[in-house]
């Protein structure tokens, strides 16, 4: 696990995100202080990838970790090169809530906000 330094901060997640990712750690007895959230990229989705989030009790040796607002984010050697500068917010509407995504890196995407390409 190798921690970033702020000037490589490559995931940023907002107030309002960081209180909602509080609540499912609360929930899945996950502590703030070895778990996290994981930040992924996978292939598929509308637009060539899809981003994944989930609640991990500890980081993979292999983890970029940043921590933001006292939450630890976790993210894979792989994933790390798409999310360069992604701000995680949460984000309540008449339509709906949940987390958005501003990657810098899309080139496009879809309606669903939550797949891209690059």
């Amino acid at each position: 696990m190798s921690t970033m330094q702020q000037s490589d901060v490559m995931v940023v997640i907002t107030s309002a995100a960081a209180t909602e990712v509080r609540k499912f750690m609360e929930a899945e007895g996950v502590t703030a202080e070895q778990g996290g959230l994981r930040v992924s990229v996978m292939p598929g989705g509308c637009s060539g990838f899809k981003y994944g989030l989930v609640i991990e009790d500890k980081s993979a040796e292999d983890d970029l970790v940043v921590d933001h607002d006292g939450i630890q984010v976790f993210v894979d050697p792989f994933s790390a090169q798409y999310l360069s500068g992604t701000v995680i917010d949460y984000v309540t509407s008449m339509q709906g809530s949940g987390f958005t995504f501003k990657n810098p890196n899309s080139t496009g995407g879809c309606g669903c906000g939550s797949s891209f390409s690059a």
